[in-house]
């Protein structure tokens, strides 16, 4: 994905410029279009001897262990790389309760629902917390109304387009409203954003973004918008740099990082939905 995907990427680098304003941090990033690139970019800041590296998405996992061992003086902030085998002592895997946001959205759709069948629009069945998104939302679906219909339907292609493909996002959300749902889960980075954009344009239909409160984020999606499920990226990232800026760095793998849906309230007309 790229740093302006207005949910996942945009979250983390959000966190890493408030370490600048707040704690008078040297921050910079790059964008990787190629996974083969994932281990020179990381080396960019590695050899400089940058103090902390925050690496975004679940696909940088292996490259993310990798350098963490090659720069034991080097803290990794890994968003969505789980550590679950042996944990290395200077990287920490911040990671969520998708399955849980993803079944308050799946309930808030079928509690919106006049038709009886909602849809999700998501990213790549690569990455297992797209999945978990997928199984909550299907699962809080149910949970309301044991009989509904669900249209879920994942990215065809790999890593490297999955999240960044707009035109597919909206071409399948439409697909889903021709189908009868009327409330579209976004799940997919710009993938999902294309979805949400696409449900905006018409009249009567909702839709629920994801990872950030993309009220905020997607202002096209204000026609639609109702919610979002969200993985609260900004304060797991902050806290985490400010954690090991005090010398308590998580040493046990894993940092769990809040779930939830954004608000509903002040949201214009979205409020009395």
């Amino acid at each position: 994905g790229e740093v302006d995907d207005k949910g996942f990427n945009q979250a983390a680098w959000a966190a890493v410029q408030k370490a600048e304003t707040e704690l008078g941090a040297l921050v910079k990033y790059v964008e990787t279009e190629d996974a083969k690139d994932y281990q020179p970019n990381i080396a960019l800041f590695a050899d400089k001897k940058y103090d902390i590296i925050v690496t975004v998405g679940f696909a940088m996992g292996t490259a993310s262990a990798e350098a963490a061992a090659k720069y034991p003086d080097i803290k990794f902030i890994a968003v969505d790389q789980g550590q679950f085998a042996d944990p290395i002592p200077n990287l920490v895997g911040l990671i969520f309760h998708e399955d849980q946001s993803g079944f308050l959205a799946g309930a808030l759709a079928a509690m919106m629902t006049k038709t009886g069948t909602v849809a999700a629009v998501l990213g790549t069945n690569l990455v297992p917390p797209v999945q978990a998104f997928k199984v909550g939302y299907e699962k809080g679906a149910q949970y309301i109304n044991p009989d509904i219909k669900i249209i879920a339907t994942y990215h065809p292609g790999g890593m490297d387009v999955a999240f960044t493909d707009p035109e597919w996002g909206a071409t399948t959300a439409k697909q889903a409203l021709d189908n009868g749902a009327d409330v579209v889960f976004g799940a997919g980075g710009k993938t999902g954003n294309g979805a949400l954009i696409e449900v905006a344009g018409s009249a009567g239909k909702y839709c629920i973004g994801v990872d950030s409160d993309q009220w905020e984020t997607v202002p096209e999606a204000h026609g639609c918008l109702i919610s979002s499920a969200m993985k609260l990226i900004t304060p797991g990232v902050i806290d985490l740099i400010k954690m090991t800026k005090e010398g308590n760095f998580p040493t046990t793998g894993n940092y769990f990082g809040g779930a939830g849906l954004a608000p509903l309230a002040a949201r214009g007309h979205g409020a009395d939905r």
